[in-house]
C-alpha cells in the first residue's frame, strides 16, 4: 500500500472554510456585508492578502460578491451572476408576479409554521421590533413597506434553514419594484394599513405561542389578502 504525504491546508482555504460554513448556517443573509478585509484579518490573525485570496475563492463559488469602495457581499445561493432573472421577467410581464406570490403562499406558510418550532429569544425579539414599528407607523400613514420584507426574511432566518432563506431573499429581490409600486398604489387608507398591521400582529403572536398551524394559517391568510390586492393592480394597470 502506498500513502500519500499529508499537505498541509492553506491557510486561505481555513478562512474561506470558515466564512463559508457561517453563510451556510445562515449567520450571514443574502446582501448582507461580511467585515472589511482588515477586520477579518484580526479576527483571524492573518494577513490581508491570505484573507484577499479566501474571499476570492467564496466569489468564485458564487458565495460573495466584492464591490470597489463597496465591500463584500453575501449572494443568494439561487441567483446567477448575471444577476435575477425573475426580477427583470416581473419588470416585463408584471403578472408573472402573481404567480410569485402563489409560489410564496405555499412557501412562506410552511417558513411560519417551522418558525413558529424553531424561533429563538432573539428571531421573535426581532420580529417583535418590526411589528411595534409598524404599529407606530399607522400613526400618519407612514408607509411600512421595508419592515414588511424585513418581517417575512426574519421569519424565514427564524426557521434556521438556509434553503429557505436564501430562497426568500431571492423571491424578495425579484418582488421589490412590483411590491413598492403596490404599496404606493393599492394600500392607501388608514384601514388598509391596519388590516395589513393586524395581519402581521396574528402571525408574529402565532409563532410567538409555538403555535405552527396557526402561524401556518395567519401566513396564508395574509398572503391570499395580498394575492387579491396585487392582483387588482395588474389588471388595473393592463386596462
Amino acid at each position: 500500500m502506498k500513502f500519500q504525504p499529508i499537505k498541509p491546508k492553506k491557510v486561505s482555504s481555513q478562512i474561506a472554510d470558515q466564512i463559508r460554513a457561517s453563510i451556510l448556517a445562515g449567520e450571514f443573509s443574502p446582501g448582507d456585508k461580511l467585515p472589511p478585509e482588515r477586520e477579518l484579518a484580526e479576527m483571524f490573525g492573518v494577513s490581508r492578502p491570505s484573507v484577499r485570496e479566501a474571499l476570492n475563492v467564496l466569489a468564485a463559488a458564487g458565495l460573495v460578491m466584492s464591490y470597489q469602495g463597496g465591500g463584500t457581499v453575501v449572494m443568494s445561493l439561487v441567483e446567477t451572476v448575471a444577476g435575477n432573472p425573475l426580477g427583470e421577467l416581473i419588470r416585463l410581464q408584471q403578472e408573472r408576479a402573481l404567480d410569485v406570490i402563489e409560489v410564496r403562499k405555499g412557501m412562506e406558510s410552511w417558513t411560519a409554521y417551522y418558525a413558529a418550532q424553531r424561533a429563538l429569544p432573539e428571531d421573535l425579539r426581532r420580529l417583535e421590533e418590526i411589528v411595534d414599528g409598524m404599529r407606530r407607523n399607522l400613526d400618519g400613514l407612514q408607509q411600512s413597506e421595508d419592515l414588511d420584507a424585513n418581517f417575512h426574511i426574519v421569519i424565514a432566518r427564524a426557521t434556521h434553514n438556509f434553503v429557505w432563506l436564501h430562497l426568500m431573499q431571492s423571491l424578495f429581490d425579484a418582488m421589490k419594484e412590483f411590491q413598492q409600486s403596490v404599496w404606493r398604489a393599492v394600500y392607501l387608507t388608514h384601514e388598509d394599513h391596519h388590516l395589513l398591521f393586524k395581519h402581521h400582529q396574528r402571525i408574529f403572536e402565532a409563532i410567538k405561542a409555538r403555535d405552527a398551524a396557526g402561524a401556518r394559517d395567519a401566513m396564508n391568510e395574509h398572503l391570499t389578502f395580498a394575492e387579491q390586492r396585487s392582483s387588482a393592480y395588474v389588471t388595473r394597470q393592463q386596462q
